[in-house]
């Protein structure tokens, strides 16, 4: 680990004018976020979660400038039933396997809740609700990141695999993997149909924080309901609006939309380098061997089944 304060910040900033070209994918700066994380470390970790909330939430707003509401929005009637179905699943299941592996009821759920709707943001908003302490947050987080980390590189080379078509692989991602980052890294691999659908869907998902959390208070007999409500995902709507509506009133819109849209996708790489950068060993460490067993199980059989729901109703 290099120990030189300077050193370490160059080494950082450097690496964040690497992602900004055209030559860094999301899974190389993702990659190479670890690489930094593990080597050197983050010379400004306690920013980090920050700055990586705030970034992720405008490339994503920013990317709806790039999508068609109708399209989107009949792309996300297909995706909700898959959405009910997988969000209840995974949180009666995470339960048992809670149970059954003696992890802490806490962390259990957190892990639970993350996997079943939208990774970090959902520990964070249910996390206040049931008062988790620290080690409990970090246990889940570590877990949620490490699986997104691997979906980022395993899933784009299945999809072509499996041969799934642009459709199929948007709406499989956006329920399988953990993270909206991740989801929308994947899928930008995938094609920019998949993309659209991918996005749409997992943020159609996101709105499940609010019935989540109230049920996690009601079960957990909290007396506070401390909820974070994902205002962007209203910005993101306000955008593909803007996209499918306005072009044909505004002169020369159509050529300042595709400008949005590339500097959202590398916003969207710089996020997933700071996701890397965070991290960290002391992080990967605090993931016991149970709650990991736990997070890859319910990953695994959320993953399985949703690509053979996709495979057996979407053509």
């Amino acid at each position: 680990m290099v120990q030189n304060e300077t050193t370490r910040k160059i080494i950082f900033w450097l690496s964040v004018i690497a992602c900004l070209t055209p030559w860094v994918s999301p899974p190389l700066a993702l990659l190479l976020g670890l690489l930094v994380a593990q080597f050197s470390g983050h010379p400004y970790l306690k920013q980090n979660k920050k700055a990586t909330t705030q970034l992720l939430q405008i490339s994503v707003v920013g990317l709806g400038f790039g999508m068609n509401l109708e399209a989107a929005m009949q792309a996300g009637k297909q995706g909700f039933l898959f959405t009910v179905v997988s969000i209840l699943g995974t949180l009666v299941l995470g339960a048992v396997l809670g149970k059954a592996l003696k992890i802490d009821k806490k962390t259990s759920h957190l892990i639970s809740s993350g996997t079943a709707i939208c990774g970090g943001s959902a520990i964070a908003a249910v996390a206040p609700v049931i008062h988790a302490e620290d080690q409990q947050i970090s246990v889940a987080l570590g877990i949620v990141f490490i699986l997104n980390s691997l979906a980022l590189f395993i899933f784009p080379p299945l999809g072509h695999l499996l041969h799934l078509s642009q459709q199929q692989f948007g709406l499989w991602s956006a329920i399988a993997i953990h993270d909206t980052s991740s989801v929308v890294g994947a899928a930008s691999r995938y094609g920019q149909e998949a993309l659209g659908i991918a996005t749409t869907v997992k943020l159609t998902r996101a709105l499940w924080i609010i019935p989540v959390a109230l049920g996690t208070a009601f079960f957990f007999k909290s007396k506070e309901h401390k909820i974070k409500i994902p205002w962007f995902i209203g910005y993101y709507i306000i955008a593909m609006c803007i996209n499918t509506y306005l072009p044909k009133y505004i002169p020369g819109m159509t050529e300042v939309t595709p400008i949005i849209v590339a500097i959202a996708k590398k916003g969207l790489t710089l996020t997933l380098f700071l996701i890397g950068c965070g991290l960290s060993r002391k992080n990967i460490q605090a993931v016991g061997a149970r709650p990991f067993i736990q997070g890859v199980a319910l990953w695994i059989v959320i993953s399985v089944s949703s690509l053979f729901a996709v495979l057996s109703l979407v053509a």
